[in-house]
């Protein structure tokens, strides 16, 4: 009687070399792990020891053999989930750049800084658009602003202010210090 378990898989001796030195030479983890499967079953193992020794479900292992199977080393390689697409247009990515720089208060709101929060509640306010809070945070992230980080640059304040704050400073230093006494 043959056993369910093992799964033998034939590669030629160029093919097992090749799959050696890929997984040898990757360094992403989901790619070795999934190429370490298929080296394990060319070697005999059977699925239920590949998966106890890889910490997974036997019908991981299956999946991965399988799927080499049907695609060869193109089958293992991760790919990134499709997903729903965003709903913050991209022709709003200059506007919302302004809104960031100009910060919340130049939109009327009583904050120094933008959450990504914030600026999802404002696009739903101003916009009508219904987005969440990782959403604004991908879009920000795609056309390259960080909401945390200002992007201001200080020669663009107020020269007067800029003047009295570097006296009050300099006043600041020269003043008196507490004297500190251990008793």
């Amino acid at each position: 009687m043959r056993n369910p378990t093992l799964i033998r898989v034939q590669l030629p001796a160029p093919e097992a070399d090749r799959l050696e030195a890929l997984f040898r030479s990757t360094d992403g983890r989901k790619l070795r792990d999934r190429l370490q499967i298929v080296l394990m079953a060319h070697r005999g193992r059977s699925r239920q020891d590949i998966a106890a020794d890889l910490g997974v479900h036997r019908k991981t292992v299956t999946r991965w053999i399988n799927a080499y199977c049907e695609a060869g080393i193109e089958g293992l390689r991760p790919r990134k989930a499709k997903g729903k697409a965003g709903n913050i247009p991209p022709a709003l990515a200059d506007e919302v750049k302004r809104w960031v720089i100009k910060g919340p208060a130049g939109q009327g709101l009583d904050r120094a800084n933008w959450t990504h929060e914030e600026l999802a509640d404002h696009l739903r306010r101003v916009k009508g658009i219904r987005t969440s809070r990782s959403a604004v945070q991908r879009f920000c992230s795609g056309i390259g602003i960080r909401l945390y980080r200002p992007t201001y640059r200080h020669d663009r304040g107020d020269p007067v202010q800029q003047a009295k704050a570097r006296e009050d400073l300099a006043d600041l230093g020269r003043g008196r210090r507490p004297v500190t006494s251990s008793c």
